[in-house]
């Protein structure tokens, strides 16, 4: 099996389903290699995660809002807004898939192309009708042979969002007796407060690292690891929770599904991150410190805002949870720059077979 294997190799090597030779390092790329990725190339694959995110035609509005203003805010090394211009031009139909497809004349990038679509058709836990039509579509495009590597890489992919929908049966072991314990002890117990915050600040610390991993589907793992960690905090106050709660508190904090996933492949793209072989990061792992400090501040402000909602009995509307939630982030991006060290050591404990064991439950 060659370098250009998909990213998901690694993972069924970890499971000792295949083998696999690793990727080639950042030495094995030119300089003009680097910048083609990062304009022609970069935006060509940032247009098809655009129309991936669209696919399924009923985005709801709040999706799209946030979609929208991720676009607006993603600049590049100039200080530029690429994705912005794109957003307006999927939404306008300035743009094509034929014509984003053309402009990726690499095998690899076209590779990746399909990989980040699929990720983000996932991102909400599972596909549409219509997503699977576009899909198929883009992979013809892209004159990607179905052939066995490729049907393993979307199982694996379709195993990890499969967690957005359903929790394991570990997380669900022992609800009923959290549920049935004296709320008011679960509320004010300092000793619980401390251990909720440290459980939030590990839960930012590992998604943090999974943004160093230099597997592409990595990011994945992040949305399934939130929610159980929103559970979690919801046991803990004694409530018992369902994955389609967890969803809608999340999306009343202004927090999209799909666009989060946009958020984390634009920021590694934007920022150079995202190598000519298939998800390799390019250049030192402090230079993957944008996509790092938006994982680790989501997070972060999203396990204290649930904090928070649970301790005070969930009384917060949704215009409440947003702002409360945006004022959260600023001070936990702040914090990202103090945890970068424990966030370095995390990612250097992990590879796609733990990766696959915390995603599910274990």
């Amino acid at each position: 099996m060659t370098g250009n294997c998909h990213a998901l190799c690694a993972l069924r090597a970890q499971e000792s389903r295949c083998a696999s030779v690793p990727l080639r390092s950042a030495a094995d790329f030119t300089t003009a290699q680097r910048t083609g990725m990062q304009q022609d190339s970069r935006n060509a694959l940032l247009t098809l995660a655009l129309f991936a995110a669209f696919a399924d035609g009923h985005k709801a509005d709040s999706e799209r809002e946030a979609i929208r203003r991720i676009a607006e805010s993603l600049s590049d090394d100039q200080g530029g807004h690429p994705l912005a211009t794109l957003y307006q031009d999927v939404l306008l139909q300035r743009v094509t898939v034929p014509g984003a497809v053309a402009a990726l004349t690499d095998p690899a990038h076209r590779q990746l192309a399909y990989e980040m679509a699929v990720c983000v058709c996932d991102a909400d836990g599972s596909q549409s009708a219509a997503e699977q039509r576009f899909l198929a579509d883009l992979r013809s495009a892209l004159g990607l042979a179905q052939d066995a590597g490729l049907r393993d890489f979307e199982a694996q992919a379709d195993a990890v969002a499969a967690q957005t929908m359903a929790a394991p049966p570990s997380w669900r072991a022992g609800a009923a007796a959290a549920a049935a314990a004296p709320t008011a002890a679960a509320g004010t117990s300092t000793t619980q407060d401390a251990e909720l915050d440290k459980t939030i600040l590990n839960a930012a610390i590992l998604n943090g690292a999974l943004e160093l991993l230099p597997q592409s589907w990595a990011s994945m793992a992040i949305i399934p690891l939130q929610i159980r960690l929103v559970y979690r905090i919801g046991q803990a106050h004694g409530v018992e929770l369902d994955q389609g709660h967890i969803k809608e508190f999340i999306a009343a904090a202004g927090i999209g599904m799909t666009s989060q996933y946009i958020e984390q492949f634009g920021r590694k793209l934007l920022g150079g991150l995202v190598g000519k072989a298939l998800g390799k990061t390019m250049g030192k792992v402090g230079g993957a410190a944008t996509g790092m400090a938006f994982s680790f501040a989501t997070t972060y402000a999203l396990g204290q805002l649930a904090k928070r909602y649970y301790a005070g009995g969930r009384v917060m509307d949704a215009a409440l949870l947003r702002s409360t939630y945006e004022d959260l982030l600023a001070p936990a991006r702040q914090m990202q720059t103090q945890y970068l060290p424990q966030i370095r050591e995390r990612a250097a404990t992990l590879d796609a077979g733990k990766v696959m064991a915390l995603v599910r439950g274990g």
